[in-house]
């Protein structure tokens, strides 16, 4: 499951089906299947398009950031939190040392921002080698080094350093909240992300409080054009539909409490 997993989107996320639809074009072109051409030429032609020149990846983003807002303010009390895999650039870390973020690095900025603001409050860091090859280290190992080099002492923290997907987050993370005595515990992740996150932290009987952080969209965005940021755009889309791949899935085989979870 887990690779399928993999190679469906890697063939399935938009610029993928573009280049496919651009292939199929060039072999339809050579065997002369004129209304083959037609077609897969348009397909790829109007999934750039929407891609690259449009608000529709930032929309879809929005949408899914707004199923659990952000808390108007930090709780009264904390005894701990979970920070879910994703923030670390795996790859690069494991060649150079160190612990270098990606896109969602806000998720262990806020864990490290609520751990000096609540000196009693555990860690649950969840995240192992989320590669095919399984050839990195994972966020958890990353995670807990960036940790310790600021001032955390190991004894707050908890890893989970097997896990690749949400789903298995959730059932390492249940085992070790069982194990150390934890419960209600925050649940740190990226807005568009939370979604998914809560349902299968529900499904799993995860009693957690949702702390969304990493925001891609300003919470006012309309559908349009927009041709300053082509870039952007196809990475927001690729995100928003990444994460609707994932509920659809998840739901369909069980792994989660909703189809589209919220608040």
């Amino acid at each position: 499951m887990f690779v399928f997993s993999k190679l469906v989107w890697i063939f399935g996320q938009p610029l993928s089906l573009a280049f496919l639809f651009i292939l199929l074009t060039f072999i339809a072109a050579l065997l002369r299947w004129r209304a083959t051409v037609i077609v897969s030429s348009l397909l790829s032609v109007l999934i750039l398009f929407v891609s690259l020149y449009t608000t529709a990846g930032a929309y879809v983003v929005q949408g899914l950031e707004e199923r659990f807002p952000r808390a108007a303010a930090d709780p009264a009390d904390l005894k701990c939190m979970i920070v879910l895999g994703g923030a670390t650039q795996n790859e690069v870390t494991t060649a150079r040392g160190g612990y270098e973020f990606d896109s969602a690095g806000d998720r262990l900025v806020e864990a490290l921002r609520l751990s000096q603001k609540y000196p009693q409050a555990r860690i649950v860091i969840s995240g192992g080698d989320g590669s095919i090859g399984g050839t990195y280290e994972g966020d958890a190992v990353i995670s807990e080094r960036f940790f310790t080099a600021l001032g955390i002492p190991k004894d707050r923290m908890v890893a989970d350093t097997t896990s690749r997907t949400t789903f298995e987050n959730a059932v390492n993370t249940k085992e070790l909240l069982e194990q150390n005595g934890l419960s209600n515990c925050l649940l740190i992740t990226s807005g568009f992300h939370m979604p998914r996150s809560m349902g299968i932290f529900r499904k799993q009987g995860i009693d957690v409080v949702p702390w969304p952080v990493d925001y891609r969209s300003t919470g006012k965005e309309t559908p349009g054009l927009d041709f300053t940021q082509p870039s952007r755009n196809a990475q927001l889309l690729a995100t928003g539909l990444r994460e609707w791949v994932g509920l659809v899935g998840y739901y369909a085989v069980g792994r989660t409490s909703a189809l589209y979870p919220g608040q």
